[in-house]
């Protein structure tokens, strides 16, 4: 029967129907078992190595937290709020985050976006400072021995330090809170691109010379693409300080923003709001860290894709 089946002409019209290739083939293999019609294929085994190092760590690290949490508000006596109480909380704020009853009273939503707003401005005047101050400092000599004294005395000081000196030269929080966050972002800016320039191989430089390229084409067509990898490192670590920073200075200077929204819920005994804004802060630095190092490492080139 199989050898029919094997001589049986090349021709469309006498080729046998699905069901008898079915049979045919598994009539040729005595040991195969038939698959029976609309049977279900068998699901891969669950990988539980993948579940147990991805999965269950922060899934345990959350229960620890929990679990540290309760026990403290237990032994406080009601002073401290237990999770679910917060929790509760928190289904509350977050149902109307953007409400509005005056200057000093507006939901959560409305306080992060006007400490993100404060961030990027900040930020932003910081880049455009920064960034061309340590392509100037990693290119010339003279300059990097002119300003790296200064960095080296001025980089240790803690950002509030600098929030009076905002306050008397500004006449006003908001400019004042503005350049807080732009003297603590220029930093890392100015030493990270400074280092990138530095560590471009001398190989380029030489051949650079040999094409008696103007400093702009060293600019764009060398350095640039070769300090971009350190320079996006820099606004990383300048965009995770000015995070951290704007709510110690939104504290100390009010307004709109999620410090003071921290300042203000204290002032009304209100610690439900804290632990929540505590979570809130962490959860929009983690969101913006993870989008730099994404963006990093898109313009990181450590290998060639052909």
């Amino acid at each position: 029967m199989v050898s029919a089946v094997f001589h049986t002409p090349l021709d469309a019209a006498a080729s046998p129907p699905a069901a008898t290739r079915t049979t045919v083939s598994s009539v040729s293999s005595p040991g195969a078992a038939t698959p029976k019609a609309n049977e279900p294929r068998p699901r891969a085994p669950l990988d539980l190595r993948w579940f147990w190092m991805r999965v269950l760590p922060p899934l345990a690290g959350f229960g620890v937290l929990v679990l540290i949490w309760e026990l403290i508000a237990i032994r406080s006596a009601g002073t401290f709020p237990a999770p679910y109480e917060t929790w509760l909380q928190a289904v509350k704020v977050f149902s109307d985050p953007f409400y509005s009853n005056g200057p000093n009273d507006q939901g959560v939503g409305w306080n992060v976006l006007s400490s993100l707003k404060r961030v990027a401005l900040g930020f932003g005047l910081a880049a455009l400072v920064g960034i061309p101050a340590g392509f100037a400092i990693g290119r010339f000599e003279f300059m990097s021995r002119m300003f790296n004294p200064l960095i080296s005395l001025l980089r240790p000081v803690s950002p509030l330090a600098w929030l009076p000196i905002g306050l008397l030269v500004f006449k006003g929080a908001n400019p004042a809170a503005i350049w807080t966050i732009f003297i603590c972002s220029i930093w890392p800016m100015i030493i990270n691109t400074a280092v990138g320039v530095q560590r471009v191989p001398s190989d380029y430089m030489n051949v650079a010379k040999v094409l008696n390229l103007s400093e702009w084409k060293i600019l764009t067509k060398i350095l640039f693409p070769a300090v971009l990898p350190y320079m996006l490192t820099g606004v990383r670590l300048a965009v995770g300080t000015a995070w951290l920073v704007i709510v110690a200075a939104e504290m100390l200077t009010g307004g709109v923003g999620i410090g003071f929204w921290v300042w203000d819920e204290w002032n009304n005994l209100n610690v439900k709001n804290i632990i929540i804004a505590i979570f809130v802060i962490g959860i929009v630095g983690l969101i913006l860290e993870f989008a730099l190092i994404k963006i990093a490492t898109a313009f990181t080139f450590e290998e060639v894709k052909s």
